[in-house]
């Protein structure tokens, strides 16, 4: 029987069909999803090219738990730091609208003492200074888009934000600086003792009047505060370097981490900053003193740091 060329080009197409029918059903099953989200959820894991550079991680396209990580900084982290600031400016009110400025019960007696002296002063000041710019910039890394750009429009805000940036970055360092000269400084008057606790129980006299409890150097809530500064500005530190020199340190995992860390203690303490300003400045009367001048009236003194003003009296051989 003779085959002509038809049959012949028939048969080579039959083979071709059955050699490569396998390979063709494969690449049916593994074809690609419609859409980008649904090839991520295929994938379950990074999506990676290779790159002829040395830096591999360069190669990486898409991270999926990247959105995991998005949506948990911008949705409760985010919302929870706002409404956390948003409570202490109204408690800071209340408590404004409610006790009103502690008065010196006894009056001033325009007689002063020495509560800080230059270097405790300009340690506090570099650090206060210091901690106001980062913690605007940082707020304004978390809030401007939705509250500042708005107002100033795309121009002003991106160079207040890359004014800002910079800020942030530098003044990191003598804020750090600061804290850790205020730690040698203050340390060893900041140990909790058996007085913090009979002035957390008395509610340190700034809910009733006439009420002064015995405090030292530093009372109990000044020592909270400065605990939790120093610590603080350690967690502040370790995550902001990180995030500082990116990859030296850690992975994409720690990176995404440091950022959430950072954010959260950032907020918690310009929350509670918010509260120490006001204590030491309009909220009570006589306060600003000790880190404006270092001078502060005796009997402000005598109120506040009863049992300060006697180690001051003692070693000034008064009675």
């Amino acid at each position: 029987m003779t085959i002509g060329k038809g049959g012949i080009l028939g048969a080579v197409l039959l083979t071709l069909v059955l050699l490569f029918a396998p390979f063709a059903s494969g690449l049916a099953q593994q074809a690609p999803p419609a859409n980008d989200a649904a090839l991520i959820e295929q994938l379950k894991g990074p999506l990676a090219g290779r790159v002829s550079i040395p830096d591999a991680k360069s190669g990486l396209l898409i991270q999926p738990q990247g959105r995991d990580w998005r949506q948990t900084l911008e949705g409760p982290v985010k919302a929870g730091g706002g409404w956390l600031l948003i409570l202490s400016v109204v408690a800071i009110a209340l408590f404004m609208a409610i006790r009103g400025r502690i008065k010196v019960d006894s009056g001033l007696s325009g007689r002063t003492i020495e509560r800080f002296n230059g270097i405790e002063r300009f340690a506090h000041w570099l650090t206060a200074v210091c901690f106001i710019v980062l913690g605007l910039s940082g707020l304004n890394l978390s809030f401007g888009k939705s509250l500042i750009l708005p107002l100033i429009g795309p121009e002003a805000f991106t160079g207040l934000s890359t004014f800002g940036k910079l800020a942030h970055n530098y003044l990191s360092f003598p804020f750090v600086f600061g804290v850790l000269l205020m730690a040698v400084l203050w340390i060893r008057h900041n140990i909790f003792t058996g007085v913090d606790m009979q002035w957390f129980r008395q509610g340190g006299g700034l809910f009733s009047r006439g009420v002064h409890p015995p405090a030292g150097k530093f009372n109990g809530g000044q020592k909270v505060i400065f605990w939790l500064v120093v610590l603080g500005a350690i967690v502040l530190a370790v995550s902001g370097y990180i995030l500082m020199f990116p990859f030296y340190f850690t992975d994409m995992a720690g990176m995404q981490l440091s950022l959430i860390v950072h954010a959260i203690a950032g907020m918690v303490m310009v929350a509670v900053i918010l509260g120490h300003i006001y204590i030491g400045s309009i909220g009570m009367e006589g306060a600003f003193d000790a880190m404006g001048t270092g001078q502060v009236d005796v009997n402000w003194a005598r109120e506040h740091h009863s049992l300060w003003v006697k180690e001051q009296s003692r070693a000034g051989g008064e009675d």
